[in-house]
């Protein structure tokens, strides 16, 4: 055991070095540069990347699709690739909700999970160099045994859970 060992120990001192990175970074140490006088801190910024003002709510123009009727809308969030998508709740069902989508988008779509139930409609051809998601709708069911809903993220918003979410990816992009 102590042969396997030694062994082992030589051959990893004879192994050469890790490759560097091409091409290898200055060795000499940076100078310091001179102190810039303090400034106060600047506010912070809202980031177009996070979720944007509930207020804002789209329109069917700007997504492309329609907006199940008495949906309301939840957020949006940044997508990347300057893509947007847009949450809604409804307290319709799930059923009610594709059947819906169904006959506007005049496709079948798919379900892609039985529990918790999901439903993807593609409405618009994917660019993987442009986009970071396909244009759709999906239907995700957010009421289960272990759930009572999706949170209404209003403050003392009415209904205070949605059954169901909508989550739609604009056809082309934001306009």
């Amino acid at each position: 055991m102590a042969a396997i060992a030694l062994v082992l120990a030589a051959a990893l001192a004879q192994q050469p070095p890790p490759p560097q990175p091409f091409p290898r970074p200055d060795s000499r140490p940076a100078r310091p540069s001179p102190q810039a006088p303090a400034q106060p801190a600047a506010p912070p910024v809202a980031s177009p990347t996070g979720a944007s003002v509930p207020d804002a709510a789209p329109t069917e123009a700007k997504l492309g699709v329609p907006i199940y009727p008495g949906a309301q809308f939840l957020a949006s969030f940044d997508a990347g690739r300057g893509q947007r998508y847009y949450l809604f709740g409804s307290t319709a069902s799930f059923v009610d909700l594709v059947t819906y989508y169904r006959t506007v988008l005049k496709q079948r779509g798919e379900l892609v999970f039985d529990v918790p139930a999901t439903h993807e409609f593609d409405v618009g051809r994917f660019r993987e160099e442009t986009m970071a998601f396909p244009p759709g709708v999906t239907i995700k069911d957010f009421q289960s045994q272990i759930s009572p809903g999706y949170p209404n993220p209003k403050l003392d918003g009415e209904p205070a859970r949605f059954p169901t979410v909508i989550q739609i990816v604009p056809v082309v992009g934001e306009r």
